[in-house]
């Protein structure tokens, strides 16, 4: 799809900070992230809705959401928890027609911060949580 802004990602014509990526997914933060180390998990094969995504391919989304969960609270970033997200239509806030994943980690007393984040979302710098994320990766590896 040729205005989709995910799949110029994919296709590597718009940049994006990738933390991981498979056959069939691609993850990157997101450029407003509500917390450090907000994370979208995209498949590769533009898919506007759920309805549109084959089971295969969601489990894939949630597999390698279910690992960047995880590794934001083993690894570097340390996180307390996560959220894990679909906004699934345009009433459910889904602001991009590609279906895809928001892993969000969340830190302990961040309530207020991640609510005043969700009502203005601003472009905010990556603080190096590519790094940490991709380590905590490797931490589930091994």
């Amino acid at each position: 799809m040729t205005d989709c802004v995910f799949c110029a990602i994919v296709a590597g014509s718009s940049p994006a900070a990738v933390v991981a990526e498979t056959e069939e997914m691609i993850a990157f933060l997101d450029v407003r992230p509500l917390s450090p180390g907000h994370t979208l998990v995209v498949p590769k094969a533009h898919a506007a809705r759920l309805s549109g995504l084959d089971g295969a391919h969601g489990t894939a989304m949630f597999a390698l959401g279910h690992r960047l969960g995880r590794a934001a609270q083993a690894g570097p970033l340390d996180a307390d928890g996560v959220n894990l997200v679909v906004n699934d239509g345009r009433v459910a806030m889904q602001t991009v027609d590609h279906v895809h994943l928001h892993v969000i980690p969340r830190f302990s007393g961040d309530k207020l911060r991640w609510l005043s984040r969700m009502a203005v979302r601003r472009p905010r710098s990556s603080d190096d949580a590519v790094a940490a994320l991709r380590a905590g990766l490797e931490d589930l590896s091994s």
